[in-house]
């Protein structure tokens, strides 16, 4: 047996192989299935800003009616709404620490930090292991500037940290300006970074002149970006950096721990192929290593990062110049 311990925002896993937020973990049964195909943490389905705030809103025009002007109406179902969601999710955490002996995180999308610093307080309070800040602002705005869009995320995780103790680690997109100053001063406040979301997709129904879902699975092609940004970031980085998006074979896990990784997320492989998918490929990654001469992770962990060239350029380079088929370490 290989050691193919490691750790997942700061905090120690079993294996490298941590399962993404989605409906994967959106139950009990799926949560134990998940820790049963040998899973070695998992983040729960996210609690939405965005979502909850809808069905307040849809729940409180669908009472409303006569009581349209009376505030305290409106603000008793904003609450009721809110609270319900806030409830079932504390439950699940509960259940799910209760049904499982592996780290579990909590996962919370927003675009703010309003009231969900509070909300983190109590995930905390129910147990969980750490907390994944999903954050997005699409730069829309064209009045909005680079340093304007940047704060909101310092401001989001600086918010949350102040009201827990676990864990934090942010879940982001690769938008931004000057990537790798944002991600470098990131690293300092948080206790991960994961690299990088998948966000939803557009597509259009040209028979019904309808907007529709684009594809919701990512492709095995879709790691490049996160290992290129890994690979530069280690060891620069001040935390765990976690590699999703992308994931669906035993190379690219050990590809991304070779960059520099500590662990990976992974979603649409379990989808397609269910959760015993998790046991092959560690399988796989310790004959990997039993073919190298490797006994745990430590031992190729970051070894083809840009820290660790003797021709950096090449991590840097985005035109066709030619194929680095011939370059090696």
């Amino acid at each position: 047996m290989k050691n193919l311990s490691t750790t997942y925002l700061g905090i120690p896993i079993k294996n490298p192989i941590v399962i993404g937020s989605s409906g994967l973990a959106a139950t009990i049964g799926g949560i134990k299935k998940l820790a049963d195909a040998g899973a070695a943490a998992i983040v729960l389905k996210s609690i939405f800003e965005e979502e909850i705030v809808a069905e307040a809103e849809q729940t409180i025009g669908q009472q409303l009616g006569m009581d349209d002007n009376n505030l305290e109406f409106f603000d008793y179902y904003d609450y009721q709404v809110k609270h319900e969601a806030l409830q079932n999710y504390v439950a699940l955490i509960k259940e799910a620490k209760e049904a499982v002996d592996i780290p579990i995180i909590a996962s919370i999308n927003c675009t703010s930090y309003s009231e969900w610093v509070s909300y983190a307080k109590k995930f905390e309070a129910a147990g969980v292991d750490g907390i994944e800040l999903n954050i997005f602002k699409l730069p829309y705005d064209e009045s909005a500037t680079a340093e304007s869009i940047e704060k909101i995320y310092f401001d989001i995780v600086d918010k949350v940290k102040q009201y827990v103790q676990v864990p934090v680690g942010l879940k982001l997109g690769s938008y931004f300006t000057n990537m790798g100053s944002v991600l470098t001063r990131l690293s300092e406040q948080a206790g991960g970074l994961i690299l990088f979301n998948r966000f939803t997709s557009l597509d259009f129904d040209i028979e019904n002149d309808q907007v529709v879902s684009g594809k919701v699975y990512s492709n095995p092609e879709d790691f490049s970006m996160s290992l290129r940004w890994i690979s530069i970031l280690s060891p620069k980085a001040k935390c765990d950096l976690v590699a999703s998006t992308g994931i669906h074979d035993y190379s690219s896990i050990i590809k991304m721990l070779m960059a520099g990784a500590s662990s990976v997320e992974m979603v649409s492989a379990v989808y397609k192929e269910g959760p015993e998918v998790i046991r092959w490929m560690l399988g796989e990654v310790e004959k990997w290593m039993e073919r190298r001469g490797y006994e745990s992770i430590n031992d190729f962990k970051g070894r083809l990062s840009q820290g660790q060239s003797s021709n950096p350029e090449v991590f840097e380079r985005v035109q066709f110049m030619r194929y680095f088929s011939g370059y090696n370490k």
